[in-house]
């Protein structure tokens, strides 16, 4: 047995009080994971959570718990098989921790593969356990093995205390002579207390509207969200929530899960006939297979899980502060993320120095802090048929280079930033003249183009160095201090003619490895540079890809009602600190609405602010608008990006939605209120705030008295909307308002 988890020895002595029967059992102690050597049962605590593991007398590895915090193994009976039923095997109902593909099983596995003498039969034994500190945290490693092929899974376990969150993730590793096939491979399962009346909830949508929350109550049988796409999607987001139905913002238990992977996923909720549901989830097996050679290891992405016994609200909260403090990059972690401008919407392709500097000089005058030029930048790139992949500036735009421009900005004050888009590339571009094997494609079918363009195989060492060096090329050459990277299609074709044909399937994987390997080496030699991650809007948003960009583009739709919606859906998983909105132009070029500048302004400054429109057109109003929201926006930048978030009256449920950020010593708040429709002049509810002190005396946008923090969370306050004026003249359609709250001395 590996070296035990011995930080500290507790003799745990307790009686029966009807027979006053004496107990002693021996238990190890490693910070948050306690051990039972008598039991073989692992609790992994944080402060409000444990989740229990046990070896039963087959040497499976059985999951006993998840749940509120039940840290002494007193409390849990040694792990036991699940009975005899007709027509199902005890260890197909059982929960098993890891279950692989083989013997009398017929629920989803996290573990199938195939060995080198095609026996398809996978049987996993729990071996031992480990201290590996490497990973930073608490961090637990069980060992389990096939009994006859020399395979081993390694499951990890790192417990986040503070957070209430424990990730997990597996290790699978060929230790024989000969090679075997790895046809799934999940990155864990998760099981929920038995019974029946669960609701999932999701992020679902489609191009232009991604992120909005979907509900429903799990049926027995399965239900599958996904991506077969090659990203994460903008039609699922791998992320779950789950609760017996009346968990609400505060109050009812709730369990959820992120997997860390920006490539194509799925995450299984299946509802057994013995009110067992199972949440299994990591990389999608759709079409994948790996070939694993001797010695070789095989790493799942990570999937993060948690519990909140205080509503979805605590559930967002918890993952906000890890994902500010741990999953972030750390260079820019706990900076708050500047105000940007993108030209993309003012000039689209007709990019040229000089209109790029008049928009930059609007731009500053509103205290925009960084200035961005997107696509039509490069060689060749007139409109979207043309030039990607060709990642030099156009000579025809940019006579000199970037360098006037960049001067020209920096000059104004402000960081310059640049789109690139480094996994496309169009037919009609040089680099696809010269390489055109470079690209996914089965040598028999069509090269189907969606915008125009084809997907670089980056599986593939050349194309991958080539991507690296253009724009390495970029960044080192010219003060740029911000990139954006788009990926405006998903994966068709998905052939690598070049590579063996049992490695064919690993494109799936290998192509998001390289994307993460192309940013962390640009990181690793740029650190100061800004990364954003796109993907036709909010088409790669996932805990892999913030490893590695500081934020989002959260949804090509920048129409503000639409994005009280998108948003809504984005902060139930995601800091609002990596959302990034952008005001543009009334009415919206992609819904025909028109929405009042400060409405559009108090929507985009619930993440990071961004303006995208065309300021030649604004007029005098809209430019004194622009300065004095930007200016407030910079006041309570630290409380939206930093702060705790409280969503309080939601856009799905009633015609006025309203959002709260509280600091962290809940010194300042900001609520942001928005009606929809105006209907028989009802009156905006009263709103009851949440996160305050309640002996505190608040001060509301430095004009009125303080109110104590009890009545404004228990009595709550009705905000002053043009809904609710006697003003004619004004719409009481999409109205807002925005309060900042002071504690006084």
């Amino acid at each position: 047995m590996s070296r035990p988890l011995l930080v500290d020895t507790h003799l745990y002595y307790y009686y029966s009080h009807k027979g006053y029967m004496c107990c002693l059992f021996l238990c190890t102690i490693m910070s948050s994971v306690i051990h039972s050597e008598e039991k073989r049962i692992w609790v992994l605590n944080t402060r409000k959570m444990s989740y229990a593991i046990g070896v039963a007398e087959d040497s499976s590895l059985l999951n006993l718990y998840w749940g509120s915090k039940l840290d002494d193994p007193r409390y849990y009976v040694p792990p036991e098989i699940a009975s005899f039923v007709p027509f199902e095997s005890p260890i197909g109902r059982s929960n098993e921790e890891y279950p692989a593909w083989g013997g009398i099983r017929y629920a989803e596995p996290c573990l199938k593969a195939e060995f080198h003498d095609g026996v398809r039969d996978c049987l996993l034994q729990f071996e031992s356990y480990a201290e590996d500190n490497a990973h930073g945290g608490h961090h637990l490693a069980l060992n389990l093995k096939d009994p006859f092929y020399r395979l081993r899974v390694k499951l990890h376990y790192e417990i986040f205390d503070e957070y209430d969150l424990i990730r997990r993730w597996a290790e699978v590793i060929n230790d024989a002579t000969d090679p075997m096939k790895l046809e799934q491979s999940l990155s864990a399962i998760w099981y929920l207390p038995r019974g029946r009346d669960w609701r999932l909830t999701h992020l679902a949508g489609r191009w232009g509207g991604e992120t909005r929350i979907e509900q429903e109550v799990l049926a027995p049988g399965k239900k599958v969200i996904e991506s077969r796409r090659g990203n994460t999607s903008h039609q699922a987001n791998p992320f779950f929530l789950v609760d017996k139905g009346g968990a609400n913002q505060s109050t009812g238990e709730v369990w959820f899960g992120c997997i860390a992977w920006s490539g194509s996923w799925k995450i299984v909720a299946e509802q057994t006939p013995y009110e067992q549901l199972r949440v299994a989830g990591g990389i999608n097996d759709f079409d994948f297979s790996w070939h694993m050679a001797p010695g070789e290891k095989f790493v799942t992405p990570r999937f993060l899980g948690g519990y909140s016994e205080s509503g979805f609200g605590s559930a967002s909260r918890e993952l906000h502060r890890f994902q500010r403090d741990k999953v972030l990059p750390k260079g820019f972690a706990r900076q708050l993320r500047p105000i940007l401008y993108n030209s993309w919407e003012a000039t689209g392709f007709n990019v040229d120095e000089k209109g790029q500097m008049k928009l930059a000089n609007i731009a500053a005058s509103l205290g925009v802090e960084l200035f961005v030029v997107d696509d039509g930048w490069f060689k060749g790139r007139e409109n979207d048929q043309a030039g990607l992949g060709d990642w030099v500036e156009d000579p025809k735009k940019f006579p000199s280079g970037f360098k006037p421009l960049i001067d020209h900005v920096n000059s104004l004050g402000m960081m310059f930033g640049l789109w690139v888009e480094p996994e496309m590339v169009n037919p009609n571009s040089g680099l696809y003249k010269m390489h055109p094997d470079w690209v996914y494609h089965f040598p028999t079918r069509p090269r189907s183009e969606m915008r125009n363009q084809l997907i670089l195989n980056i599986c593939e060492g050349r194309a991958r160095e080539y991507v690296f060096k253009s724009l390495d090329r970029l960044l080192t050459e010219n003060n740029i201090q911000f990139i954006k990277w788009d990926m405006n299609r998903h994966f068709s074709e998905p052939g690598w003619p070049q590579a063996p044909r049992e490695n064919q399937r690993e494109i799936w994987v290998r192509h998001v490895e390289a994307v993460y390997e192309i940013v962390d080496r640009l990181r690793s030699r740029h650190p100061d540079v800004l990364f954003e991650c796109c993907s036709g809007g909010g088409g790669r948003i996932d805990l892999g890809a913030m490893e590695r960009f500081d934020q989002f583009w959260t949804s090509d739709n920048t129409d503000a009602f639409d994005r009280l919606f998108i948003q809504e859906g984005f902060s139930l998983a995601y800091a609002p600190k990596t959302m990034v909105a952008w005001v543009t132009d009334s009415p919206n070029w992609l819904t025909n609405r028109s929405i009042p500048l400060e409405y559009r302004f108090h929507v985009a400054m619930m993440g990071t602010l961004g303006i995208g429109g065309d300021l030649t057109k604004w007029n005098e109003r809209d430019m004194e608008v622009a300065k004095r929201l930007v200016s407030i926006y910079k006041r309570i930048q630290p409380i939206v990006q930093e702060g705790d978030l409280y969503r309080l009256l939601s856009p799905r449920q009633g015609d006025v939605s309203a959002v709260e950020y509280v600091t962290n010593d809940a010194r300042e708040a900001v609520l942001f209120v928005f009606t929809h429709l105006q209907r028989f002049r009802t009156p905006p509810p009263r709103i009851r705030l949440a996160g305050l002190t309640p002996e505190w005396r608040y001060s509301i946008n430095s004009t009125e008295p303080g109110i104590y923090g009890k009545a404004l969370m228990g009595h709550g306050i009705t905000p002053k909307l043009a809904s609710s004026s006697l003003d004619r003249s004004m719409t009481g359609d999409l109205q807002s308002t925005l309060y900042h709250l002071v504690k006084t001395q």
